[in-house]
This record gives structure tokens, C-alpha cells and sequence, in this order.
């Protein structure tokens, strides 16, 4: 039995939310847009009458006011978008429960065995826009055919507030005209990749021998001849599907820039009780460490170390973040404009087992403190809240945490 797969996507999200959280947006052209102060100063979302100025996501406000010099500009409210984003997927989970998401505003959805009781994949699709723009106040688009590759393809070819049903017979018809980087998992590189030897059109792609787009993209040459001529069988994931992590980690864009290593200790804290407190929040232990600077030249390096043995401890963090960045960054020439840090390597909690040497048993009691003292944190915040409890450092700071 053929597949019937719908990938549904919110158009133009934060700014759907935004107008709906005041309708008078919906009279002017206004963006979503980072905050300047917090140097994240980029248009993130916008309406349609800010769409036909030429506004596009990701560049600097500066240049969409040059374009729209009568733009209204909206600090974003992540905490009402993932509000929004839950109330769309509780929806979706009215018709199947193989729900997959992808990212916060667009999913797919496996509704082989929903046709009997709701009607065909189109008439489902139309209902569930129907149903979200009635409940929620938000427009999405939806994609219908028989694979997931094509169900995004098809939420995407008409926009907004549009169903575009993609089927066997009439795949060619509507896709292989399209240009190559109109391709679902077809980035910029790999367009330009792509147009350099003469294909130009998706349909270029589905023509071309089989062994020579593999000479050119390697291993991806096949994966992307087989999306193009319609074999994806790829299954949609159930809504409640968890993953296992390769890594967990959290960066940050610095209200000013870092020039002493009194600054990058700070930050560091910061950043590693973050991650510390998802690791033990998911029960995960990191064997090894990446850390990512980026300069004010807007230059990044990583750099990686293993630990000495695993870790969910803000405390082994911090120490391991610090001696990288002192050993291959120098504070004083360049100074440092944003950081990541991410725990690697990552072993489940329970699995982890560790050698005592008898020779440093002042730092495994040291350990044991510290272990006591985060777990003490975790259950504080989790009963009262995040922000509850903060190192004196991050309060009034100046950098933006």
C-alpha cells in the first residue's frame, strides 16, 4: 500500500505568532528581529508585506530598513513560541501519532492509516489547515505525497496557506523544473557544486549517470540521485521517538567582547553549568570536550581534548574549558567575540564506572562534594525554578547571560 506522508510547515512562524499576539502587525510590514545590543542584530522572521520589499531572514536590520525604511521591528518571544509550536503539534497528534518534528515550526506526518477515518491525505491536509488557522491563528503550508523528501518539497512549492499534493505520476512535472538548490538537503556548496558541471534543473540531477554525480559528491551523490527520482522510504518517526545525543552543548554571542581571562572565566562558568546540568538532565557523562572562539574578526577555531575520565560536573567542565582556551587562544591579541562549549563522546549515566587511584584520593572527596553540591542545585531549580539560583558572577553582569 502506498504511503500517504504530509509535512506541514507554519509560514513565516515567529512572525504568524507575533501577529497573533497583536493584531496590529497585520496592518504594517514588520519583522522579527535579534536584538542590536545583544550583537544578534538579523531579521529572524517577517510577514508577507515585509517579504515583497525584499526583506530576507538573516540579514542585518540595517540593510531590510534600507529596504523598507518604514519597517516595524519585534523582539522575539521564544517562550510564546514554543507555546504555540506544542498547541500545533498537540493537533497534529489528533490524526496519527507518528509525528515527527523537524525543528519548531514544521513536522512531517505518517497518516497511512488516518485515510479511512479522515479522508484522503489532501483532505486531511486542507483540515489541518483549517483547523490551525481557526485555533491557533497561524497559516501553514502543507506538502502530501507518498515519501518525505517530496511531502517537503511540496510544502514548499506553494506558500502560503497552500496545499500541494506531489504524487507518482506528477513528481517530474512539478519538481524537475525547479533549479537544483530548490532541492530538499541541496545547500549552497553543493549547488554551485552541481551547476559547475551543467546541472542546472532538478530534473538534470535524475538524468544524470548515477556514477558520475557520485564523483562529484561522493557517497551524498547517491543519496541525492535516489531523492530526486522518488526512493525515500524513510519512516516518520513516532512524536514521543528520543533520539540517543552524540553531544550535548551551549554557546553564547557576548554582550561585549571578552578581553581578559577574568571575562573568560566568567563566561565559562556559565556556560559549562549549562551543560553540565543537560548532562545530568538526560543521564549522560562526556568523555571528551569541544571548544569553539570565535574572534572579532569573526574568525572561529575548535579545539578538542579528552577527559580524564567522564564527567556530568560543571566542575571537571570548567577546569578542561580553561586549559584549552589558555593553551591555543591569546586573550590579549584578539579578543573573544563569542563561545561554545560541547561535551562529546557521551556515555549513559548508568554505564559509567571509574578507577579510584588511592594515590589522589583528595580529589575524588573533592568530586564527591562537588557532585553533591550540583545534584543539590538540580533538585533547588527544578522544584522552584532556573533562575533561583545563580553564581554572584552572573547576577548584573555584563555580557548579556
Amino acid at each position: 500500500m502506498e504511503r500517504v506522508i504530509l509535512h506541514s510547515d507554519c509560514n513565516s512562524f515567529f512572525a504568524s505568532v507575533e501577529a497573533s499576539l497583536n493584531p496590529e502587525l497585520k496592518e504594517t510590514a514588520f519583522a522579527v528581529c535579534g536584538d542590536p545590543e545583544f550583537r544578534h542584530g538579523i531579521v529572524l522572521a517577517k510577514n508577507e508585506k515585509a517579504k515583497k520589499y525584499g526583506i530576507q531572514t538573516g540579514e542585518p536590520i540595517w540593510k531590510a530598513k534600507a529596504k523598507c525604511p518604514k519597517l516595524v521591528t519585534v523582539t522575539p518571544h521564544y517562550k510564546f513560541y514554543k507555546e504555540y509550536s506544542q498547541r500545533i503539534f498537540n493537533i497534529y497528534c489528533r490524526y496519527t501519532d507518528l509525528v515527527e518534528p523537524f525543528g519548531i515550526d514544521e513536522c512531517w506526518l505518517d497518516v497511512s492509516g488516518s485515510v479511512n477515518l479522515f479522508g484522503s491525505g489532501k483532505e486531511i491536509a486542507d483540515e489541518l489547515r483549517e483547523v490551525i488557522k481557526k485555533e491557533i491563528g497561524v497559516t501553514v503550508s502543507v506538502g502530501v505525497s507518498y515519501n518525505k523528501i517530496f511531502a517537503k518539497m511540496g510544502s514548499d512549492y506553494k506558500k502560503p496557506d497552500a496545499t500541494t499534493e506531489i504524487t507518482v505520476n506528477n513528481f517530474k512535472e512539478l519538481l524537475y523544473p525547479l533549479p537544483v538548490g530548490d532541492m530538499f538537503m541541496v545547500g549552497r556548496r553543493t549547488a554551485e557544486k552541481l551547476r559547475s558541471v551543467g546541472l542546472v534543473n532538478i530534473g538534470d540531477i535524475a538524468m544524470c549517470d548515477l556514477r558520475t554525480l557520485e564523483r562529484i559528491l561522493g557517497e551524498n551523490g547517491k543519496m541525492l540521485w535516489n531523492y530526486v527520482n522518488g526512493y525515500d522510504y524513510s519512516p516518520v518517526l513516532p512524536f514521543d521517538y528520543k533520539e540517543a545525543y552524540k553531544s550535548i552543548g551551549n554557546g553564547a554571542t557576548f554582550k561585549r567582547d571578552l578581553v581578559d581571562f577574568s571575562d573568560v572565566r566568567t563566561c565559562v562558568f556559565f556556560l559549562c553549568d549549562k551543560v553540565a546540568a543537560r548532562l545530568r538532565k538526560h543521564n549522560y557523562e562526556c568523555s571528551a570536550l569541544q571548544v569553539g572562539i570565535k574572534d572579532t574578526n569573526f574568525q572561529t577555531i575548535q579545539r578538542s581534548s579528552q577527559l580524564p575520565s567522564p564527567t556530568d560536573l560543571s566542575y571537571d567542565l570548567r577546569n578542561a574549558v580553561l586549559s584549552l582556551i589558555e593553551a591555543n587562544f591569546d586573550i590579549e591579541k584578539e579578543p573573544i567575540r563569542s563561545l561554545t562549549v560541547t561535551g562529546t563522546k557521551l556515555l549513559n549515566g548508568d554505564q559509567v564506572c571509574e578507577q579510584i587511584s588511592f594515590l589522589d584520593l583528595d580529589y575524588h572527596k573533592k568530586r564527591e562534594k562537588e557532585e553533591r553540591l550540583e545534584h543539590t542545585k538540580d533538585d533547588i531549580r527544578h522544584k522552584y525554578g532556573l533562575d533561583v539560583l545563580t553564581r554572584c558572577s552572573f547576577i548584573h553582569n555584563e555580557f548579556g547571560f
